[in-house]
Order: C-alpha cells, then structure tokens, then sequence
C-alpha cells in the first residue's frame, strides 16, 4: 500500500535509484560508505546554525514563540506542533508535521509563522539566500511574517531551487493536517540572520514556466513511485548510473560494484548523455568503444563531445588515466611563475592565500610562502591577510615587468579564486592595501592568469575526472598527508581556529599550511610536465 512509505522532503533533489535502495527492505543490512567528513561538519553547522537562529528568534519574538523540545520521540513532538498550531501559537520552532500517510509525505521544518487561519513554513540555512541587487520580498527578522514584507531595493533572490522544494513539502504537510495558510507562500532565513526572505511559490520561475509547486508535485510523485516500488518488492522503477551525486553518495558503493560488473556507459559519461547511448543501444563501455568514429555525429551528446565519448570509452578499457586530446601540448609559460591556492571555510571567507614563486630570479625568495589569518571567519583580520597576499602578488608582477620579463600566475579552477579575489576587493573595499574591484578584474580577465583546469580540459581526455587530485598523480606528485582533500580541510580549520570551542589545535595548523602547499607544488608539477618531453608519453587519442 501507498501509506507504508513516507518520504521527506530531500528525496525531490536525490537520485532516483538512491530513494530506491533506501525503501529496499532487501538493502537494509547492506554496508554503506560513512558520510566524508567535510560533509558532516557542514550538516553539523547547519544543525548549530539553526540552533543559534532559534536563540535569537526566541529572545524577540518572547511569548508569541514556542519551541518544539527536540529531545523527544517522533509521535511526542508531532503531537505538540498540532497542539501548538491548534492553540493558535504565532510562531512554533522546531515543528514536526504529523505523517501525511496518503501523500506518503512526513517532515519537519525550522519555523512555523501564523498567517490568515493557517501558518507558513520558514526554513533556516546556513547559505546565503540573497545577492546585492533589488526585488527581494523580505521582513525584519524581529517580524518573520508575510504581512511585514516588502520589496527590498538593496537585495535580489539567489536562486536556490533546493530550498524552494523543500518548502513546498512543508506547505503540502500542512494542507494535510489542515493548517495551510492558503497563499502559498514561504520563507527562508539564510546565513545572515537578519531578515526573512519570502518566496511565492505559484511563480512561474522555473524552466519552462513551471512553479516551484508543479516542479515539486511532478517530483515527489516520481520519488513515490519509486519507493513504493522497492517496498513491495516490484519491477525497479530506477537502475544505478552515474551522475555528480554519487561522489558523495553513501550508497555509491553499491553502484558502483553494479556499474563496473556491466561495464555500464555512465562510467564514462554521466547524466543524460548516458540515457541517451542507451536509448540507442549502447549501454556498455565496449559498445561505446566499438561504435565507428564516422559515427560519432549521430550520438546527439550534450555534456562531452560525440568522439570524446567514444575515445574515453577506449582509454577505460585501456585503464589509461590520461589520454592526449592534441598531439602537442602548449601551455603559456613565463619568466616569472607563480602558482596560487586559496583556502575557504564555506561561505565564512577566504583565510588563507598559497603561492609557490619559481622562475627567473628577482630578489625575492622562491618557494612557498602562505598569507593566513588564524582569526575564526568572519572576521575582519582576513582583510589584512588578503591584502598582504595582493601586495606581495603584484609587487612581484610589477618586479617581473620592470626587468622586461613576462608574468603568468596559475590556479587549478579559477572559480574559486576569482571568487574569492573579487568579493574580498568588495566586501573590505577601503582597508589598507586592500585593491579596488577594477584592479582585480583587470588581472583576472589578463593573458597573465592562466587557469591549469581549463588547460587539461582542453588538451586531454580523462576517463576517471579532471580533479587536481586525480590529474598530478600522472605528473609524478603526490600529497604527503594521506587525508588531503577539500572537505577534510573544513575540519582541520575548524580545530585549528577552535570553532566549537576549546583550545586552538596548532597542529592542525601546520597541517592545513603543508596541505595548500601541496596544492600549489601539485599545479607546479603538472604544468612543467606538460612542457617536458615526459608529456608526451601520454597516449594520443587518435592514436587509440
């Protein structure tokens, strides 16, 4: 029957096969991959956030607020929302929905806001749910209600189509019980805290005209059909394939067992590009790799090219980690180099800045050299180290221009460094040594700034991802701490800086210096590779 499974609100924004291991009685013994570290400090943030905008909301909402004790069974704490909603509470946090056994829905949600004869749903998030701009609905977050909205000329939405989801899930349990508000409309509170912003949810919004309300009906009915499915033990609904997700996925293991016993297609390319090889017959690597390359053009592939497709199937088969997209590599080099890593903590800030100086010599030690603030984000001592970073950084590009010798930096993804380049420039306009936007849009948009994952994109196929970890290894580097990742990096900052308190763990410290120096030193290594003639050891792809 329908009302053996109850879903929550996440499944409309999860894997179709992943909801269907979830509801398979038969997959309940099955081990599954723990959660990476990185992603648990962030689910626990978001817990803490949460926690700390309910403080706040209780300190200035007084008695028009009550919270839902989290301590208690499930049933206890649906029951006292329900109370708490029939009492007529202006605002409940913590509120658990009762079950929505015929939509097959259960959930809860941060904050309840009384409006009309019913109440909306308020979602808290540790992400930011604004840009500057205009148009942005929003309320004092002293009056997290819809009636104290209005149009804010300094705020625009940040798209964040997961949050929009989630809150019409919310609207859908509280029309089951009786108590929606009858508008549709729902709020967020993002990582700032201080306001509410409001979302009309029968907006045509999304892609093709669609409400977010039509885009989470469509959805979650797919998702219970699924589930439903794998509970009564049918027909599958949803077969494993390879997508973005599955980096990150608990059940991956499982998949991926699965995928490389049929040698499925996904292996080497994901998302729709994979249904479509198999809606026309293809759906093993081998097959792929056999198809013609004067067939190529009628494979209609939107995420790789036709022919790349078919080579990286035969440089899996060959277990070749690297294939030459171009018989000869070119790489812009300088006479002065410098390679450049930044570490973040979330959307907290920018708190360190590695550079790696190699090249022609010009008075300044060559090597490693990091500019860090040890203060815990946010907190305006990164403007100091960021500015100390700019300072040094263009005093070596002006030293390089007044010898007659040429510049380049390097960066392994400039989304991030861009990023974070730009919205320091922005948000510590005025400090001392800090530079103005131009002056970081001029470099940025430079011949100077060469971006080293573009450059592998462009000059090689890689059938296991383009990633810097995944890439040096070809070159020869490796990473000297066995852990080195980004997520993991997230928690060593957090010790290092004693964000939950306690003292500040110095070795953590050193581990985080030794680990962006190694980031740098791995896109040293890589791009003097590729203009050696050890490069040209790498198969060439027409040569497959």
């Amino acid at each position: 029957m329908k009302d053996e499974v109850l879903l929550d609100a996440g499944v409309v924004t999860r894997c179709r096969r992943r909801v269907h291991l979830e509801n398979d009685p038969a997959m309940r013994d099955v081990s599954t991959a723990p959660l990476d570290l990185g992603v648990e400090q962030r689910i626990a943030d978001a817990a803490e956030h949460r926690r700390s905008v309910a403080a706040q909301l209780g300190e200035l909402l007084g008695a028009d607020w009550t919270e839902i004790p989290r301590g208690v069974p499930y049933a206890d704490r649906a029951r006292l929302t329900l109370d708490a909603m029939g009492e007529g509470v202006p605002h409940i946090s913590g509120a658990q929905l009762p079950d929505d056994a015929e939509g097959g829905r259960r959930g809860a949600i941060d904050l309840l806001v009384r409006s009309g004869n019913g109440y909306v749903p308020v979602l808290v998030v540790r992400h930011k749910i604004t840009d500057p701009g205009s148009g942005a609905k929003v309320s004092p977050i002293e009056r997290p209600v819809p009636e104290a909205a209005k149009v804010d000329k300094t705020r625009k939405v940040r798209p964040q189509p997961r949050d929009q989801l989630r809150l019409v899930h919310a609207v859908r349990l509280l029309e089951a019980c009786g108590y929606g508000a009858g508008d549709r409309t729902a709020g967020a509170i993002g990582v700032e805290a201080d306001v509410v912003v409001w979302h009309d949810l029968r907006t045509p919004n999304w892609p093709g005209g669609r409400t977010a309300l039509a885009e989470y009906d469509a959805r979650f009915g797919d998702r219970l059909a699924v589930a439903t499915a794998a509970a009564q033990g049918d027909e599958p609904l949803a077969q494993p394939s390879r997508i973005t997700e599955c980096r990150g996925c608990p059940w991956w293991p499982t998949c991926e067992s699965q995928l490389r016993d049929r040698r499925d297609v996904s292996l080497v390319v994901r998302g729709e590009d994979a249904t479509v090889l198999r809606e026309r017959g293809i759906a093993t690597i081998d097959q792929l790799a056999g198809t013609p390359l004067e067939s190529a053009e009628d494979l209609q592939l939107t995420g790789v090219r036709n022919t790349d497709a078919i080579l990286l199937a035969k440089a899996w088969l060959r277990e070749m980690p690297l294939v030459r997209r171009v018989r000869d590599l070119d790489l812009p080099r300088g006479d002065v180099e410098v390679d450049v890593d930044m570490e973040s903590y979330a959307d907290a800030g920018a708190y360190m800045w590695g550079c790696w100086l190699s090249g022609t010599d010009i008075g300044e030690e060559q090597g490693y050299r990091a500019f860090v603030t040890w203060e815990p984000l946010p907190d305006d001592d990164e403007a100091r180290s960021f500015a100390e970073f700019w300072t040094w950084f263009t005093g070596v590009r002006r030293k390089a221009f007044e010898r007659g010798l040429s510049f380049r930096a390097y960066c392994y993804n400039e989304l991030a460094e861009n990023r974070w380049m730009l919205a320091s420039a922005e948000r510590f306009a005025g400090k001392p040594g800090v530079p103005p936007v131009s002056e970081v849009k001029e470099f940025i948009n430079s011949a100077e700034w060469v971006d080293l994952f573009a450059v592998v994109r462009d000059q090689f196929l890689c059938p296991n991802g383009k990633g810097l970890k995944v890439i040096a290894p070809s070159a020869g580097f490796g990473w000297r701490d066995p852990e080195a990742s980004g997520e993991n990096s997230m928690r060593w900052y957090r010790d290092a800086v004693a964000l939950d308190g306690g003292e500040r763990d110095l070795t953590q410290r050193e581990r985080l210096l030794t680990y962006n120096e190694d980031d740098v030193r791995a896109t040293y290594t890589i791009r003097t590779w590729m203009t050696s003639d050890a490069a040209d050891q790498i198969p060439f792809a027409e040569d497959l």
